[in-house]
């Protein structure tokens, strides 16, 4: 995924650890969050732009696939990936992969916001801030997106069919 900014960057906590001897699943949700963050600030959309504007983004809807177990320790690099945008809205796809093995432990696809919290209700973004959300979005257009997004949490029929 190309980005105008280096990626999030984090290391596995010892207290974040379960009886499972791995990462706990709320942490995956806190590191895709400071990613969240991280992106926004990029933007110019983060807590300064909240206290300056009363504006911030909400997330409406999230999903987390865990993919490989991640460990005390474990460097681990998120990207992000804008899947669209819309006036009011962003598709955000987190991959969070570990920085030594390359291996994907984890995907977050993000549904976001942008709100007036005045309200508070849903706003526009800013002119300025849509164009650049928007160059980016065209740019990531050709990108190939992370095959995890879009999916859907379901058991499959007794026959086979969804």
């Amino acid at each position: 995924m190309t980005m105008p900014f280096e990626p999030y960057r984090g290391t596995v906590e010892p207290q974040w650890i379960d009886y499972n001897g791995h990462m706990n699943v709320a942490y995956y949700v806190l590191l895709f969050d400071r990613a969240s963050d991280h992106f926004l600030d990029r933007f110019d959309l983060g807590g300064d732009y909240r206290r300056r504007t009363d504006h911030s983004i909400y997330v409406l809807e999230m999903h987390v696939q865990y993919l490989r177990e991640v460990k005390v320790g474990d460097p681990l690099v998120i990207e992000t990936h804008l899947a669209g945008a819309d006036a009011k809205r962003m598709h955000l796809v987190h991959k969070m992969t570990h920085a030594l093995e390359g291996y994907v432990a984890a995907t977050n696809e993000i549904m976001a916001l942008h709100v007036d919290l005045a309200g508070p209700r849903s706003a526009p973004f800013p002119p300025e801030t849509a164009a650049r959300i928007e160059k980016l979005a065209t740019e990531h257009r050709t990108k190939p997106l992370p095959i995890e997004i879009g999916r859907r949490i379901a058991l499959p029929s007794p026959s086979g069919a969804h």
